[in-house]
């Protein structure tokens, strides 16, 4: 289990969830890991529990200043990462809605949290990269960017097909100076972001259902191709979308 020996990664919204398990995973696979949240107490926990391989960085990727700044303190701290992890992200349940509904607040603050905060999270780690070699980012998406699985989640949806988007134009710009980004998709998985519906049966039951191999995602799901990215085995992936969904975009 080294296949990330050698490496450092920061992985954005890395106190819980899908980034939490991510950061563990890495950590086992050999990588030094910069948990970066916004939830510092949180980044702390996950990194104390990771250990002397874990860096906790208090991060806002909606605010330009506290991303630059969680950059440089990683890079102040020896920390500076070949490997990013763009996860962060919002769900605003109760709030977004389907277009005609949707208050124009509840758009900006999910776009300001998923596309622009990926979009400040990629520019600081080009940024980085450019004078490394290159690197690997990762970001995460979902299949409510690419059917129509979030159409009530109008600002969801669009900041996820917005960050699909983004990921294939940055690794066309960057190919060349051998910094690679992929998007990882994941389908519905259970984590504290999607409380609202693990709370209740009947819009669990109606999402699972879609789903081919009939069950919910877990975080260890995604892990895998995570790791595979983030390594050298995946040196010749740019660009691409990974699908980790159970099926559900084939449907």
């Amino acid at each position: 289990m080294s296949r990330l020996r050698g490496k450092t990664a920061l992985i954005t919204g890395g106190a819980v969830g899908i980034g939490r398990a991510i950061a563990g995973r890495f950590a086992i696979e050999g990588a030094r890991v910069v948990v970066a949240d916004r939830d510092a107490e949180g980044a702390r926990r996950d990194a104390a529990e990771i250990g002397e391989q874990a860096l906790a960085i208090t991060m806002d990727i909606s605010d330009e200043a506290s991303v630059s700044a969680g950059f440089a303190a990683a890079e102040a701290e020896g920390w500076s990462p070949d490997v990013v992890v763009a996860n962060a992200g919002v769900q605003l349940f109760g709030q977004d809605a389907p277009a005609a509904d949707l208050d124009l607040d509840v758009w900006r603050r999910t776009l300001d949290i998923n596309l622009t905060g990926t979009f400040l999270t990629i520019k600081y780690a080009v940024r980085g990269m450019l004078g490394r070699g290159g690197g690997s980012i990762i970001l995460t998406g979902s299949p409510t960017g690419v059917n129509g699985e979030g159409k009530d989640f109008t600002a969801y949806s669009a900041s996820k097909a917005g960050i699909h988007g983004l990921g294939r134009t940055v690794a066309a710009a960057y190919a060349s100076h051998g910094i690679r980004v992929n998007t990882v998709q994941p389908a519905y998985t259970e984590t504290p972001l999607v409380s609202a519906i693990t709370g209740d049966p009947e819009s669990r039951a109606a999402i699972v259902g879609r789903i081919p191999l009939g069950r919910a995602g877990t975080p260890a799901d995604v892990t895998g191709i995570m790791v595979y990215l983030a390594s050298d085995e995946g040196s010749f992936a740019t660009g691409a979308l990974f699908s980790v969904d159970g099926g559900m975009t084939t449907l």
